[in-house]
């Protein structure tokens, strides 16, 4: 099944999975001259144009009106057709290493082919060893929601009934959707030797597709379509037909057993971004884990000191702290008035340079919840921006999980201690810089598509958080040490979870009694280290080591000349590029212009 064409669908599916994002920015002490970026874009371009002619969803999610009434057809046909001009393309990349000069272009061709290479060993794996559980319906809304956003222009959001209706099959010469993926999943069950999906992902996935179907009615009434009414109810019956066919056909013959095969986490490990073996990242986490916990103690104890608590453990001070519930209307409130605090101490302490404009927030509908149900940055389009920015999405509570008869309660993200980190993560100094400024400053079309991993975003967005805790109240800073624990958590709790070393029980055991997290926020993360997104977990706490080894080497080299905002500025111009080329881009350029200021 080709990964990309499914995908594509989705857009921004999960919290904190961010759509492909990196570039290679001029500092203000570099030479203005970009001339580079405009070869590397006709590189690019040839890319950029298959992947929209086989998921026109992109290309609309990219700003490209001309896309927004087509959909993806995932047909083998199509399939192969898509596999063999991408393999041609890597010829042509891969001829162009040996007659490309310029070190920046050559840079760019190599994240093209990496990216190409990465993707058919991933489809390989796929149709040669899967059964894929391929779930129609948040594919469906992500391709809808694209056009039904804040942000987009009002005169394209009436081709969302288009695309609704060509996925529906009511469009001559289209065939519904969900039959198209009945036959790709089918054409695998027929294989030998296949490995089937886990029945308990396909069981919660699943149950929260009523949420996000009659989200999709939401959108259409918000923005006031005409003619929906007819495709919505089409639409909704072929997916409850749907899954109730995946219920049969692929459910009944499911893997009791979550864990991926090792070849398969390997490969996810590496699409993330982590190029270290599990085993020894867990091993670091685990002593970063003791050493976080030691941190927290001594400002847990001045807390329970002012507040007069009669328990200064951390677990019991955050305990406390997560009482002072906000609700509602009063969350939003909350956040901006906090995010003008971080700007406060950003400017004050000179930690990265801010842009005039504001930052955006918004809670979250219940679709996207059930899509999303963590705090996360919705990214702005790239190669058609036309003023679209990236907005902090804030959740609601979670949809009941199978075996659930009561709908699970966040008490994570709605109070005050906790907005602070968030705040510093999702929005400044973290995510929302880094995507907004690539748009204002220019990219190379290959960064800012195709570098982008987990291990990029994720490490500068724990750092942002880093960097900005010193100048927290104590409140704010217990809770951000708790988020850093809970990163370290992930980096041995996901490939422990994995290998069978830990249940799901003692998982979700250790992030409520060790990192104080609720039950419903507990079991979404166990949900992402056994069934949503296997290695996604470790890239923040690699990505943030990364950071810290890199500030304490540009630190070491140059001594009294080093300057914190410089340095952030540097980094945020290199946008999500993995550690290695920032690394690289530090060392060559960044350490010897300061040292010669």
């Amino acid at each position: 099944m080709n990964k990309t064409v499914i995908l594509a669908c989705v857009c921004a599916i999960f919290a904190l999975s961010f759509s492909p994002l990196a570039a290679r920015l001029q500092t203000k002490h570099e030479s203005a001259d970009k001339s580079w970026i405009l070869k590397s874009n006709q590189y690019t371009a040839l890319l950029v144009e298959l992947d929209k002619k086989y998921s026109p969803e992109y290309g609309s999610s990219q700003g490209l009106a001309q896309y927004d009434t087509q959909v993806s057809v995932p047909t083998l046909a199509n399939d192969l057709a898509q596999r063999k001009e991408k393999e041609v393309l890597l010829g042509k990349y891969t001829a162009h290493l040996g007659t490309e000069k310029d070190l920046a272009v050559l840079q760019d061709l190599n994240i093209l082919i990496n990216h190409l290479k990465l993707s058919f060993r991933q489809e390989d794996f796929e149709k040669q060893r899967k059964v894929p559980f391929i779930n129609a319906t948040p594919m469906i809304y992500g391709g809808l929601e694209i056009l039904l956003d804040e942000q987009t222009a009002e005169e394209r959001r009436p081709a969302a009934v288009e695309r609704m209706k060509k996925y529906a099959g009511l469009t001559s010469g289209y065939r519904p959707l969900t039959k198209i993926l009945q036959e790709r999943i089918a054409e695998q069950i027929a294989k030998k030797n296949m490995i089937y999906p886990s029945a308990q992902e396909m069981q919660t996935e699943l149950s929260r597709n009523k949420s996000i179907v009659e989200g999709i009615a939401e959108l259409c009434k918000k923005y006031k379509l005409k003619g929906w009414e007819a495709p919505y109810e089409k639409l909704k019956t072929q997916l409850n037909e749907y899954d109730q066919w995946l219920r049969t056909n692929v459910l009944r013959k499911a893997r009791k057993d979550f864990r991926l095969a090792p070849e398969e986490y390997a490969l996810a490990l590496e699409s993330f971004g982590v190029n270290i073996p599990p085993a020894d990242l867990a091993v670091m986490a685990h002593q970063a884990f003791t050493a976080i916990q030691a941190e927290m103690a001594p400002i847990a104890k001045k807390i329970a000191e002012q507040r007069k608590l009669p328990s200064a453990d951390y677990r019991d001070v955050i305990a406390e702290l997560k009482k002072e519930q906000v609700h509602g209307d009063s969350i939003i409130p909350l956040y901006e008035r906090h995010l003008k605090d971080i700007e406060g101490i950003i400017r004050q302490q000179q930690l990265v340079t801010l842009p005039g404009r504001p930052a955006i927030i918004r809670q979250a509908t219940a679709a996207e919840t059930s899509r999303s149900p963590a705090p996360h940055m919705v990214p702005p389009p790239f190669l058609n921006n036309t003023g679209q920015r990236g907005v902090f999405v804030l959740p609601l509570n979670m949809p009941a999980a199978p075996g659930e008869t009561e709908v699970s309660k966040y008490d994570d993200f709605t109070f005050d201690a906790a907005s602070w980190t968030i705040i510093a993560h999702e929005a400044r100094p973290g995510h929302e810089l880094q995507f907004d400024k690539m748009v204002e400053e220019g990219v190379s079309q290959a960064r800012s598509l195709y570098a982008f991993n987990s291990t990029n975003a994720e490490g500068w967005g724990l750092y942002a958080e880093y960097i900005t805790i010193p100048f927290m109240p104590l409140e704010g800073q217990l809770v951000s040490l708790n988020y850093r624990l809970l990163r370290a958590g992930r980096a041995f709790l996901d490939p422990e979870v994995q290998s069978g070393k830990l249940t799901q029980q003692q998982a979700l055991d250790i992030l409520m009694r060790d990192m104080v997290l609720s039950k419903a926020f507990a079991q979404q993360e166990v949900e992402r280290y056994s069934l949503k997104m296997p290695g996604q977990a470790n890239s923040y706490f690699y990505g943030f080591t990364k950071m810290i080894d890199l500030r304490k080497a540009t630190e070491a080299a140059l001594g009294t000349k080093f300057n914190a905002l410089r340095f952030h500025d540097f980094i945020l111009s290199q946008g999500l590029l993995p550690p290695a080329l920032i690394r690289d881009a530090v060392m060559k350029e960044f350490i010897p212009a300061e040292k010669a200021r």
